[in-house]
């Protein structure tokens, strides 16, 4: 049977250190993609509900994560791995930094373990730069529209510290990457290019049709049809933990996009969806009409100061490196 969406990765162990908390959870792009596209699916108030599909990797010992995936009704198959990604997140005040330690890798996907894949939307949850070859990418290309998070291509793990690398394939593999997200210090990793308009229309002539460039707390750029389009993040109520949030931005618009929406309009419902995200710990666990309530009606307001901020961001962009939550 063929899928709306198929999401394709590990599912991690996560320590996350907080300034206020020490949490011990399951994580990676497939579980919080799985546990939080279950409450959108059982509260879309559209009229086509997308059918979705998880193909986890996971050591036995992690076994319960699928366990509860299921009980929410998720399709899921298991590729089983001799051991389970272990990250752990250590995040300070300000929730945009963490810095991250890898106590233990898992097994890569090869194309046999995807042989099987055929969705309109191919998810792939990297974690880490060898979790999906070239060859696995080039094959999924022609089983659906390929969406790609470029934050683990960009990961190099040295004595279980992750240390910022430039994706070795990029070229050969953005040519089967339909839509890729990147943030702001990965695309520049990425391009070699500051400006993110510049750097967004330079991954577009490496074959990128669609890119999602996030900002944390200042919004996201998308860019497409060689049109941008400007997303404002909207304010939540309190930041409490921001794991995660790049994988529910992919998400929620690849949940919006598969329904027909526009770029701009799925852009303006993630950001939402991850304004509530932050709220709280672990996946997104809110309804659709929790996300559309946080979207201010008065948007022309909220794009010029998302603007603003922004070009404050480039003028003050320091030269360290930092690694972003999303």
């Amino acid at each position: 049977m063929d899928f709306d969406i198929c999401c394709i990765g590990h599912i991690t162990l996560d320590k996350i250190v907080t300034p206020s908390t020490e949490v011990y959870q399951p994580g990676g792009t497939t579980y919080y993609f799985a546990h939080g596209i279950s409450h959108l699916l059982n509260s879309t108030r559209d009229s086509y509900k997308p059918t979705f599909k998880l193909i986890a990797s996971l050591a036995e010992s992690e076994m319960k994560a699928v366990d509860d995936i299921r009980a929410l009704g998720i399709d899921v198959d298991v590729v089983p791995s001799r051991k389970s990604v272990y990250f752990e997140n250590i995040y300070g005040e300000n929730q945009n930094n963490r810095k991250q330690n890898v106590r233990a890798k898992a097994d890569p996907f090869t194309i046999d373990s995807v042989k099987d894949v055929r969705a309109k939307y191919i998810v792939l949850g990297s974690l880490l730069a060898d979790d999906f070859s070239v060859d696995v990418i080039k094959y999924l290309s022609e089983r659906g529209t390929l969406v790609v998070d470029a934050q683990g291509y960009l990961r190099e793990v040295r004595d279980e510290k992750v240390y910022p690398c430039d994706w070795k394939d990029k070229r050969e593999a953005l040519k089967y990457i339909d839509i890729l997200k990147v943030n702001e210090y990965e695309i520049e990793v990425l391009t070699g290019i500051k400006d993110f308009h510049e750097a967004c229309q330079r991954l577009n002539e490496w074959g990128v049709k669609e890119v999602l460039l996030t900002l944390g707390s200042y919004g996201s750029i998308i860019y497409a049809d060689n049109t941008f389009y400007d997303i404002p993040a909207y304010d939540p109520i309190n930041v409490c933990d921001a794991t995660g949030c790049g994988d529910t931005y992919v998400m929620s618009y690849v949940f919006k996009r598969v329904q027909g929406y526009s770029p701009k309009e799925a852009g303006k419902f993630a950001s939402a969806v991850c304004t509530l995200k932050v709220e709280g710990s672990g996946p997104f666990q809110g309804t659709e009409d929790d996300a559309y309530k946080r979207i201010p009606k008065n948007l022309k307001i909220r794009i010029s100061i998302f603007l603003r901020k922004l070009k404050e961001k480039i003028h003050h962009k320091t030269n360290h490196v930092r690694q972003y939550a999303y």
